[in-house]
């Protein structure tokens, strides 16, 4: 049976006559193709990734397992729509805590159109992706069985200035309450979430070394989604922290050229993980 998704944090949200993602109980997330070509570069994306042999296992694995297309009744009930059929990177999480983070500086492609880079220039600019090299895009904190999740609307997080990002980064692996504006983040799962060998830095630390030598693909304006299980920290089991790559409706041909505006993403990002792992009473 399929359904709205219940932990999407950004992105084209289904609901109320909206066309948006639905996901079903085997564990597969259906996107529905975006217009303008955009849909169509996606699944060409999708199936020369699958086959591409350049690409290790050990970068394989943080991108979704691409299952094909398929068409569905879309979820704003204008019948029948392609929808990519990806890997649900939550289903088998029952509380889980996400953030999305939109990498790079630039978020626009350099085939597009002056007035489509207009437009991503004039919303990178009011966001952080000038300054940071990335931008929150959605998250959502689970607190307790009691409090439930905690997720800011969608017009406040894009208003997010550097402070507010550090902020956000540093609530996502707190046990004191996310809500609560006036209480200083205690940062007490910092180490299990983002620090250890398995750990979320140095997960990004594998793309990084990655992207510092690929040059098959330039990625523009795709999210690294962040994930872990609270309620696994708080029951002294692995929390599974996690990140995967998602959303290539804009990724061009490398063309021998190094990633620069994705690899300085990253670095920023790793940068400002490892200041809450380095100072976390700060």
């Amino acid at each position: 049976m399929l359904k709205v998704p219940d932990h999407q944090v950004a992105g084209h949200m289904a609901g109320a006559g909206a066309l948006g993602p639905l996901v079903d109980d085997a564990g597969n997330f259906f996107k529905p193709l975006q217009s303008n070509e955009r849909g169509a570069k996606e699944v060409a994306f999708y199936k020369g990734f699958s086959t591409e042999t350049r690409i290790p296992y050990k970068i394989r694995k943080f991108f979704p397992v691409f299952r094909g297309t398929r068409d569905l009744e879309a979820s704003d009930g204008s019948g029948l729509h392609p929808h990519l059929v990806l890997e649900d990177i939550v289903s088998s999480r029952t509380n889980p805590s996400i953030i999305d983070v939109k990498i790079g500086s630039s978020t626009w492609y350099p085939e597009a159109s002056e007035q489509y880079i207009t437009k991503c220039l004039k919303r990178d600019r009011d966001g952080t992706s000038l300054i940071l090299g990335f931008k929150i895009c959605g998250f959502q904190f689970y607190g307790n069985k009691e409090t439930g999740f905690w997720k800011p609307d969608r017009k406040s997080v894009n208003a997010f200035t550097h402070d507010d990002v550090r902020s956000a980064l540093r609530k996502f692996v707190s046990s004191n309450s996310p809500s609560d504006s006036d209480a200083e983040p205690d940062c007490s799962y910092a180490s299990t979430v983002y620090g250890g060998p398995d750990g979320i830095v140095s997960q990004l630390l594998k793309l990084k070394s990655w992207f510092e030598d690929q040059t098959i693909y330039h990625f523009y304006s795709c999210s690294t989604m962040m994930v872990y299980d609270k309620e696994s920290i708080m029951k002294g089991e692995n929390p599974n922290p996690q990140i995967k790559l998602v959303d290539f409706a804009h990724v061009v041909e490398g063309k021998g050229i190094i990633d620069h505006n994705f690899l300085g993403g990253f670095c920023s990002l790793i940068k400002f993980l490892n200041d809450v792992l380095n100072n976390p009473n700060k």
